[in-house]
């Protein structure tokens, strides 16, 4: 490519008229070059800046004759017109034109909140009749909870990561569980943790070897994580104000997670644990304290024999902690198996144990401090 190409002084006799002569290589003179009274030649517009294309006149092959522009104006077809008012198919945006400012998003729990309302409404009755009507009914309920949320763990174990905990010693073990702490206190849940992980043991044994050590140790952290942490809400129903404990337990938890929600969604802007939720923010966790801690004064004080405000105090402060990491030990355990919720079988809120994940290891810290507060019976 020589300096003509990019702008260069045009070469007489090609662009106009020639007051020498020919050139050698111009154009051959005539009427349609040199004459005076022939008219004077467009200029041919400047071809912006791309790949070269070859002009009439410079150093190309006869053979392949010159190249064509692109576009209307050099193409032999006359382009269509288009009828005056419509619009093209597929318009292409301008450059320069402005572009319209994003509209600002509103703020999205997530979740169906009407269906996450009337589910939670529907397991708080539930919950309140059994509680204190008859407790064994309420240990029932405990116990399906149990076996529940064992199914949906292992289930997505075995989807997610190819694990196979064997549910139904799980399971066996997990309702027995629960039924020995409630009848024998914390020496029968141990004994019946001891015997669920013997079982599970004993049952992978009758499948191949590949795989026997991860099976066995996600089906003992199954049955300490679901079954042996829900037995001590079934201990704390053994006093005789336990429906009370129960329901203090209940409402401080979901006070708890309210708070920190309410909180968090509106004020949130610093995060708690971006690595595990992205969602939690510090800002809620200050809620979720706030709130929890102002339900355990006014519970202690009037639902708890021989309770007290202050200790009330410390039982919020200690609930919105474990509750906070319950949450971040099940965000962690979900982010790990690439899943959002445990199940669905609760419209709005996912599975059971994506509602046992704050209760869960709350129920020790409760039951620990209210025996201290105010004794085992």
């Amino acid at each position: 490519m020589n300096d003509s190409s990019w702008g260069a002084p045009p070469q007489a006799g090609y662009w106009g008229p020639s007051d020498q002569g020919p050139v050698q290589g111009a154009a051959p003179a005539g009427p349609a070059y040199d004459a005076p009274e022939a008219q004077q030649t467009r200029p041919m517009p400047i071809v912006p800046d791309g790949p070269a294309v070859p002009r009439y006149g410079d150093d190309q092959d006869d053979d392949r004759g010159a190249a064509r522009l692109s576009g209307p104006l050099f193409r032999d077809e006359t382009p269509q017109a288009r009828p005056y008012g419509t619009v093209p198919e597929n318009p292409e945006p301008m450059p320069d034109a402005p572009q319209p400012a994003p509209q600002p998003q509103k703020k999205s729990a997530g979740r169906d909140l009407g269906a996450a309302i009337g589910v939670g409404v529907g397991l708080g009755a539930v919950i309140i009749a059994s509680l204190f009507v008859v407790k064994a009914v309420f240990v029932g309920v405990i116990a399906v909870a149990v076996v529940v949320g064992l199914w949906e763990l292992t289930s997505r174990l075995q989807e997610r990561k190819e694990i196979k905990a064997p549910l139904v010693p799980l399971a066996v073990g997990g309702a027995a569980m629960v039924v020995a702490g409630y009848v024998r206190g914390a020496e029968g849940a141990w004994v019946a943790m001891a015997l669920t992980a013997l079982a599970v043991l004993v049952w992978r044994m009758t499948e191949p070897p590949e795989g026997y050590l991860k099976d066995v140790t996600a089906g003992v952290f199954a049955a300490f994580y679901v079954p042996f942490l829900a037995t001590f809400v079934a201990m704390m129903l053994t006093a005789d104000d336990g429906p009370w404990r129960v329901l203090t337990f209940l409402l401080l938890t979901v006070v708890s997670d309210t708070g920190a929600y309410a909180v968090g969604w509106r004020f949130g802007k610093h995060k708690l644990a971006p690595r595990i939720s992205p969602g939690k923010t510090r800002e809620g966790l200050l809620g979720a304290v706030s709130f929890a801690m102002v339900a355990g004064a006014l519970c202690m004080q009037f639902l708890i024999d021989d309770g007290t405000w202050w200790q009330g105090l410390l039982l919020g402060l200690a609930v919105a902690v474990s509750a906070t990491l319950g949450d971040l030990g099940e965000s962690m355990i979900k982010r790990d198996l690439g899943i959002k919720d445990m199940g669905t079988l609760l419209p709005g809120h996912g599975g059971i144990m994506d509602r046992l994940d704050s209760l869960l290891p709350t129920a020790p810290v409760v039951w620990l401090l209210l025996v201290w507060f105010v004794g085992s019976g």
